[in-house]
């Protein structure tokens, strides 16, 4: 693959939406690397969130650049990446196209409050505590209608939520900065 044909994903969207399972395996569905987000925070930023206090910009602005630098590496190199981050402001998803070269997409997992509670307080293993999920719906701005973003609603299967990622993802076309 090349800069030409490799593609940039990033799976976004609040704790609780699958951006992990769903981002593994569109990577999987797409033949292409996945990296997750959460590996790339920095120690200071999984203690304040396995603490219940929720990250601010200046906590979050090293962590997105990390993250940029996960994407423009992989565009460099000509490999096609499936990334999860929350991503959650319309600024960070710019510094993150940006990062990328402009040839970014996005797949927002969108989930009603109750459904991404239920979600949360399923799993285990995870240093995001259930009380930051509505300080994370607060900062959130839904990037609907920004350019290259798919939105899918979590209420269905995995296998479906991928689906429906996939089928969204091949409308947008080879580059996001194009449509």
């Amino acid at each position: 693959m090349n800069r030409q044909t490799a593609s940039a994903i990033i799976v976004m969207g609040v704790s609780g939406a699958g951006k992990s399972s769903v981002g593994e395996r569109l990577a999987e569905a797409l033949n292409c690397d996945f990296a997750e987000g959460d590996r790339l925070h920095p120690p200071s930023n999984v203690e304040k969130m396995a603490k219940g206090i929720p990250l601010n910009d200046e906590d979050r602005w090293p962590w997105l650049d990390l993250v940029g630098q996960e994407l423009a590496l992989a565009v460099a190199e000509g490999r096609s990446l499936v990334l999860s981050c929350s991503a959650l402001k319309r600024i960070y998803r710019d510094r993150l196209r940006a990062a990328a070269g402009g040839n970014l997409k996005f797949v927002f997992l969108k989930g009603t409050p109750e459904l991404l509670e239920i979600r949360m307080g399923d799993r285990t293993g995870h240093f995001m505590p259930l009380s930051l999920l509505h300080s994370q719906l607060a900062t959130l701005e839904t990037p609907e209608g920004e350019k290259g973003v798919v939105t899918v609603t979590i209420d269905g299967t995995l296998d479906e939520i991928v689906e429906a990622a996939e089928k969204g993802l091949s409308k947008l076309g080879p580059r996001s900065d194009s449509r």
